[in-house]
């Protein structure tokens, strides 16, 4: 199993070697008013997680569409399953509407903690919000094949997995308002080698975007 891990680890850091590390220096100069930005900060404080997270999966997921839903009817910002939804709002006393942007991004700051705890692993942790703890277990225990949608899910994630930044380091905000996402938002664990992806959750609220983050792109299935 941990060999699993570590091959699936492997190849998310492969994808994340061509992120430009001098952009983790411009994430605080990247900060700016955003509409979801108390969820997010209220999410990322009940949970302990990293505000970054939520906003580079809100991102992937919905691209800020709050209306969202996928073709397998997963829904809102963080595109969470009906059966999932049913379950976290019992647990977290969330609102009756799947759609709501708190209770949204509060659902899956509570998925994506679950997942963290599940598999203490990044690149786990969000293979399974993406394919689901079923088949990210199959995959560890049995060596089944994850899907090829959740690989490009890392695909696209894999830039803001980054290494260690800097946080005395500052810049400028870059012309291109998406750069935020691919800032490296996780530190390592002492001891881990520069590939492994078992991480520490960082607090921090350098991933938040600016107002005109999301634009319109097409949908995958998301969990």
């Amino acid at each position: 199993m941990k060999r699993r891990v570590f091959i699936l680890a492997l190849a998310f850091s492969m994808q994340q070697a061509c992120a430009p590390v001098a952009v983790a220096r411009q994430a605080d100069a990247l900060r700016s008013a955003h509409p979801y930005a108390p969820y997010v900060t209220d999410a990322a404080r009940r949970f302990d997680i990293p505000e970054a997270w939520i906003w580079a999966v809100m991102r992937v997921e919905s691209n800020g569409d709050v209306r969202a839903i996928s073709s397998a009817g997963a829904m809102g910002l963080m595109q969470i399953m009906p059966a999932t939804w049913a379950s976290l709002r019992a647990r977290h006393r969330l609102g009756h509407d799947p759609y709501d942007p708190r209770d949204n991004i509060m659902a899956g700051a509570a998925y994506l903690r679950a997942m963290w705890d599940r598999y203490g692993n990044v690149a786990a942790m969000l293979a399974a919000y993406n394919a689901g703890p079923g088949r990210m277990d199959d995959y560890m225990s049995r060596g089944r094949s994850l899907p090829a949608e959740t690989h490009a899910y890392l695909a696209k994630l894999a830039p803001i997995i980054g290494g260690a930044s800097d946080p005395q380091l500052r810049a400028p905000a870059p012309p291109d308002p998406f750069a935020w996402h691919r800032a490296a938002l996780f530190t390592a664990r002492a001891g881990d080698s520069p590939t492994a992806m078992e991480t520490t959750p960082v607090r921090t609220d350098a991933g938040r975007p600016a107002n005109n983050l999301f634009v319109p792109l097409s949908r995958q299935r998301q969990p």
